[in-house]
């Protein structure tokens, strides 16, 4: 009767891991990557990406990409990580590529877009302005006048506006080898009386990125405020009010996150600022105000504000933070393990760029980890070889306590005193696991470092999942699984390789216990299938040396097995 009623938990289980664990992990643990290939037909093709701009269910495109940028005049930005344009109408800059990422993993994919003019599908761009009272300021539909012919690392641009009544605006624009633009804003009064003038930036898109906010990774609004990291609001915050959000500060950064990308405003680190997050007429904003200047006759006043757009690239974002910049790093939302995923992260693109293969630095991360866990390992060892010798007379207390659980548990622990054993001594390497663990998948899922990385043979992208799937038959059938059955050959080695590993391993006590770890392999076959093949390649990897180095173990002290034979 009780092995039924074990059966039937076990089954229960099962059940409400596999159908719960997809609405789970969606939120908390967001699986992988898109593919970026698919294997149909004994064919593998590359699967078309929607690109790093925002999703389709924004607002309807207006006009055509390719009218807009051939309207009006434009001054071109050439830089070896940026290329696009300013527009000289609102002095806005709207047209931003990045030609050293492609869309998908083809030779022919077209780079990655993130800024795109007002009018467009997906506009996203930003602005330098000021605002006054009793004077004419310049709006969106100012034209500017330009001096210079291109922005380039070498060569700035200056764009003029006199607006006739003894104010001259410029602003002057810089741009560095990497993604930041320095944008100088100058107002020169040569009017007759003093004025008041306030200068912003902003920063404006019209829908969301496909990328989900999850509880993992942050994706949508961010700043820095008065030196700490803000991940708090959300497109739904402004969505469902209220439409803005302001925040006074010293110093700190304002701008969009993505998955892989950042669009962001840093004003002058000795200012108070006034940054705000705002939702209306269909566009995100945000946006940062500095204080007012009172400019009097003949008096002219500048405040520069800099602008980053682009990738997310953590070696780039550690040179910014070091250069000033508070906090840059952060852009990437390392999470609670921050202090453990930068050195992961810093060692495996470290073996990668040495071994020029992400898959054979991921199983060299793991031997370097299995290394330095060796002491603890042989613990852990020690402690399941001492289970085993006991085992025998810990059922025979079972079969004389076996109608008296109390007293049971009292000879338990008197039997673990007395032959000094630890039954929960085997579980700290899996602790130890867990943040090594965690640590590995955000590196493969936030930094852009991991992106489209691949291993061998079919394994095109290690951040992705598997693509070869044994529903159709490894890719013979022409069709594609569903993602709760894809289960690829990564997923079923790991299986196999938990179900081996757990063999040697002592038998629990509990029945119970017993069936939940002869499923568990199976279990987590399905649970982790989903997951980025190089997640999939470390576990792989990891589960092998555990079971050599028991092996070896075993072999080193025939002793243990004797004692486990009888």
């Amino acid at each position: 009767m009780d092995d039924k009623k074990n059966i039937v938990l076990a089954v229960v289980l099962t059940a409400l891991i596999l159908f719960g664990w997809p609405y789970v992990s969606q939120y908390f643990f967001p699986a992988a990557n898109p593919p970026v290939t698919k294997i149909e037909g004994g064919k593998t093709t590359p699967v078309a990406a929607p690109g790093a701009g925002p999703a389709a269910d924004g607002p309807a495109a207006v006009r055509d990409l390719s009218l807009v940028l051939k309207e009006g005049a434009r001054i071109p930005i050439r830089t070896p990580k940026l290329t696009g344009s300013i527009n000289l109408k609102g002095a806005r800059i709207d047209d931003v590529i990045l030609p050293t990422y492609r869309e998908t993993i083809t030779k022919d994919s077209p780079a990655i877009r993130l800024y795109s003019p007002s009018g467009t599908k997906d506009a996203y761009f930003a602005g330098f302005g000021w605002q006054g009272e009793g004077m004419a300021t310049p709006n969106k539909d100012t034209v500017w006048t330009a001096q210079g012919a291109a922005l380039t690392p070498t060569t700035p641009v200056t764009l003029t506006w006199n607006n006739g009544s003894g104010q001259l605006f410029e602003i002057r624009l810089s741009v560095d080898e990497n993604y930041m633009i320095s944008a100088a804003q100058k107002v020169s009064n040569t009017g007759a009386g003093a004025v008041a003038i306030k200068p912003y930036s902003y920063i404006s898109r019209s829908s969301i990125p496909m990328d989900p906010d999850t509880w993992t990774i942050h994706v949508g609004p961010m700043g820095v405020f008065n030196g700490a990291a803000n991940y708090d609001v959300n497109y739904k915050d402004l969505d469902k009010g209220p439409s803005t959000q302001s925040f006074q500060t010293n110093g700190g950064w304002v701008g969009f996150t993505d998955k892989y990308w950042l669009s962001a405003l840093v004003p002058d680190q000795k200012t108070a600022i006034a940054a705000q997050f705002r939702k209306g007429a269909g566009q995100y904003q945000a946006d940062v105000a500095l204080p007012n200047v009172m400019l009097a006759p003949g008096k002219a006043a500048t405040q520069t504000t800099r602008l980053f757009v682009g990738a997310k690239e953590v070696k780039t974002l550690e040179a910014y933070q070091e250069a000033g910049v508070p906090l840059f790093d952060r852009a990437i939302d390392w999470g609670w393990f921050y202090w453990f995923e930068k050195p992961i992260f810093s060692l495996l693109h470290w073996l990668f760029q040495t071994l020029g293969n992400f898959g054979v630095a991921i199983i060299c991360l793991t031997l370097i980890v299995r290394a330095i866990m060796f002491p603890v390992a042989q613990r852990q060892f020690a402690s399941m070889a001492a289970m085993r010798a006991v085992q025998p007379k810990m059922k025979a207390l079972q079969e004389k306590y076996k109608d008296d659980k109390p007293k049971l548990q009292q000879e338990m622990m008197a039997l673990y005193k007395r032959e000094k054993v630890n039954p929960l001594a085997g579980c700290l390497p899996i602790f130890i696991q867990i943040p090594i663990f965690f640590a590995l998948y955000k590196v493969l899922m936030l930094t852009i470092e991991m992106r489209h990385q691949p291993f061998v043979l079919w394994i095109k992208d290690l951040s992705a999942p598997d693509p070869l799937h044994i529903l159709n038959l490894f890719g013979l059938l022409p069709f594609t699984p569903p993602a709760f059955l894809a289960i690829g050959v990564l997923a079923l080695l790991l299986g196999i390789s938990m179900f081996f590993q757990f063999k040697l391993n002592p038998a629990q006590m509990d029945p119970m216990q017993q069936q939940i770890f002869s499923i568990m392999p199976w279990m987590m076959m399905f649970i982790m299938a989903p997951f980025a093949a190089g997640l999939l390649v470390y576990w792989i990897t990891n589960n092998c040396l555990s079971m050599a180095q028991q092996w070896w173990l075993y072999k080193r002290h025939p002793v243990l097995s004797v004692a486990e034979a009888k």
